[in-house]
C-alpha cells in the first residue's frame, strides 16, 4: 500500500511517501523552491517522492493531509 502524506498552507510544506508503513521518500518544499519555511502546496516535493518510488499519482492507495 502506497500512502502520500502532505503538509501545506501553514509553514514548512512537505510530502512523504510510505510503502506498507515504511518511509520511501520525504522532502520539504523549500528544498526545491528555496523559499524558507514556505506554506505553498508542496507540488515539487510530491513530484520528488513519486519519482523516487517510480510511481504515478494514480498508483497511490491514499493521500492524506495533516
Amino acid at each position: 500500500m502506497f500512502i502520500l502524506g502532505l503538509s501545506a498552507f501553514y509553514h514548512d510544506s512537505a510530502a512523504c511517501l510510505l510503502k506498507d508503513g515504511e518511509i520511501i521518500a520525504a522532502a520539504q518544499e523549500e528544498r526545491f523552491t528555496r523559499d524558507k519555511q514556505t506554506a505553498e502546496f508542496p507540488l515539487q516535493a510530491i513530484k520528488y517522492c513519486l519519482e523516487e518510488a517510480g510511481l504515478e499519482i494514480n498508483e497511490l492507495d491514499a493521500v492524506v493531509f495533516y
